[in-house]
């Protein structure tokens, strides 16, 4: 019998096709003659307790110019229906991305597999979730107070301060200790006192690559992806012009990925991807991991498909 996949994203029409992960995912799910319907979180509804969708079948190709084409018209479906649904709408992660994880439980709750759970997409904040693991990370503060942060830039000396809610290299802020524009940063990053912020010790082997390890119900993948900053940038994300090389998993690299991997099978996060620079882990990626695309064209690794080996052992 064939199976269903549904996939939650933003607009098809606008990716780039030839460095999007979940076309790289879809193209795997085609492969393998799952049914594909496409849906937004617009597209989403309960209706007396059953969670439903407006929903359109769709196929995938491989091609920079034309990689998809509807299939039919939109019609109403039952979530439970479906065998597994990709949840890879991007951030923020804002209420109505809190709100559509409800609508997603309800569809587990009735036999759908949701990549990734709901209830860890709630719970693993990318940023903060790093704060179970205080000896894979440099020196960490997030607060909201203005003295707390200055104090420790006092301290560390070489700082870099971002938001707990950012993606793709946004926002992200190096100060130094008797920098000028520190207050400025700290009101910008904490509106004031009102939100979280995030602080980290520099650590120059962002020169080196920002890498990219994925993790795939709990183990590593074989090599990572080191985001090199372009000329003058102290960000290596690919979204802010870093350049990807695909290197092979180094010792530290395998040791966080085994360290945090267990947490995260354990809450159902069956694709994720953890930040590391040098031997130090930054962040815990969870809403929509990237990266893939480069890893497959650099290396011909099919990461899509060893996740979907674990889906189809997650719903036998």
């Amino acid at each position: 019998m064939t199976r269903q996949l549904g996939v939650i994203m933003d607009p098809i029409e606008s990716i780039t096709p030839y460095k999007d992960t979940t076309l790289a995912l879809l193209l795997e799910a085609q492969r393998r003659n799952y049914t594909i319907v496409y849906m937004t979180l617009d597209d989403l509804f309960v209706l007396q307790g059953h969670p439903r969708a407006r929903a359109r079948r769709i196929s995938v190709a491989d091609d920079n110019h034309d990689w998809f084409a509807w299939r039919g018209e939109t019609q109403t479906l039952d979530l439970a229906e479906l065998d597994v649904i990709l949840m890879r709408k991007d951030p923020p992660f804002d209420m109505e991305y809190i709100y559509a994880t409800y609508v997603l439980e309800r569809a587990e709750a009735e036999g759908a597999l949701i990549v990734n759970r709901p209830a860890a997409l709630r719970d693993v904040n990318e940023k903060m979730a790093i704060a179970r693991f205080p000896a894979l990370c440099t020196p960490t503060l997030v607060s909201r107070s203005a003295a707390q942060f200055k104090t420790f830039v006092a301290e560390q000396e070489d700082v870099i301060m971002k938001p707990l809610d950012g993606m793709g290299g946004s926002r992200i802020f190096r100060v130094h200790a008797g920098d000028p524009n520190l207050s400025v940063v700290i009101e910008v990053l904490t509106e004031r006192g009102q939100r979280f912020a995030m602080a980290q010790t520099f650590d120059p082997n962002i020169s080196d690559g920002d890498k990219r390890v994925i993790v795939i119900n709990g183990q590593p993948a074989e090599c990572t992806l080191a985001r090199i900053p372009a000329a003058g940038e102290l960000r290596g994300n690919l979204a802010a012009g870093g350049r990807g090389v695909v290197r092979d998993l180094t010792v530290a690299d395998r040791q966080i990925a085994e360290t945090v991997g267990p947490f995260l099978a354990e809450r159902g996060i069956l694709f994720a991807g953890l930040d590391v620079i040098g031997d130090k882990l930054t962040e815990i990626n969870v809403t929509s991991p990237t990266c893939i695309r480069e890893i497959e064209g650099q290396r011909g690794i099919n990461i899509a498909a060893q996740l979907f080996d674990a889906i189809e052992c997650a719903i036998g």
